[in-house]
């Protein structure tokens, strides 16, 4: 390792800082995300209506 370099410019440290901050940002909304949708759906469960069902009725002749 060459003891003369810099370790990081100051645009690469806002730049890396800049990338960690949106890569917490998707990975929050990647784990979050799928609970409030299946918390929203899974309560809709009993507005759910039931499939109609036709009987047929046979005239009598």
């Amino acid at each position: 390792m060459n003891s003369d370099s810099q370790s990081a410019s100051p645009s690469d440290t806002y730049s890396h800082r800049l990338a960690d901050i949106v890569g917490t940002i998707i990975a929050l909304v990647t784990l979050t995300l799928p609970v409030f949708v299946i918390g929203h759906y899974s309560g809709d469960v009993s507005n759910n209506q039931q499939p109609m069902i036709y009987q047929s009725q046979q005239g009598e002749d």
